[in-house]
């Protein structure tokens, strides 16, 4: 059976790939046949030493598809380091275009989980992607508009390090494993932060519980 697809979405400067990176060695140590696959826009611009102009979006969407789909063949679970979803954004809010959506929502309703990844990291430089802290507050807002127009469930994760590691952790087992893979089932399973609520998808079971305990 092909892998499930978790998206990794959010703004520039986000920790996105960070977090993919640190899931896949945390499911991989419990026995999960896991991997990530790799922003496809960020080897784009090194490989072109620009940013894309508004004919080469729907390539660039098209690409990431394809590694997400190729990466499905050999696993169990495929963090996606972004979706077709990012470039359609971007092709909407720089060029005015939107219609790379088409394409790019029918693949997001493909996912089995969307992670968004809020914008409370440091904004940092970073050549020719990083667009400032205006735009990745503006690409944020956008993002949540067009999840929640579409109804397209996601979860939002705060934190840093290791703490945004561990949220993000909590809500797949909430949400995906009711019935745990069977590696998975094997280890000693996460305690909830929260005695006061069950429903995975009250970010309140996420975050609210662990605000003392993370400062």
């Amino acid at each position: 059976m092909a892998a499930q697809v978790i998206a990794l979405v959010g703004a520039e400067c986000t920790g996105k790939s960070t977090l993919a990176q640190a899931l896949q060695t945390a499911l991989s140590a419990r026995g999960l046949r896991v991997t990530w696959v790799p922003e496809v826009l960020r080897d784009w611009c090194q490989q072109h030493q620009r940013t894309p102009q508004a004919h080469e979006q729907a390539a660039i969407a098209n690409a990431q598809a394809q590694a997400i789909d190729a990466a499905r063949a050999d696993c169990d679970w495929v963090f996606a380091d972004t979706t077709p979803l990012n470039t359609a954004l971007y092709s909407e809010l720089l060029f005015g275009d939107r219609s790379l959506y088409p394409m790019a929502l029918e693949f997001a309703q493909r996912c089995a989980l969307h992670l968004l990844c809020a914008t409370d990291l440091p904004w940092v430089a970073d050549g020719l992607q990083r667009d400032g802290e205006a735009a990745r507050l503006t690409y944020d807002t956008r993002l949540r508009a067009v999840l929640s127009q579409h109804q397209i469930a996601y979860a939002t994760l705060l934190g840093q390090g290791e703490v945004r590691t561990q949220r993000a952790l909590r809500h797949l087992e909430a949400t995906l494993w009711a019935t745990p893979p069977a590696a998975y089932a094997t280890q000693t399973p996460w305690k909830w932060g929260c005695e006061r609520c069950s429903d995975a998808r009250c970010e309140h079971l996420l975050f609210s519980a662990l605000v003392n305990k993370d400062r």
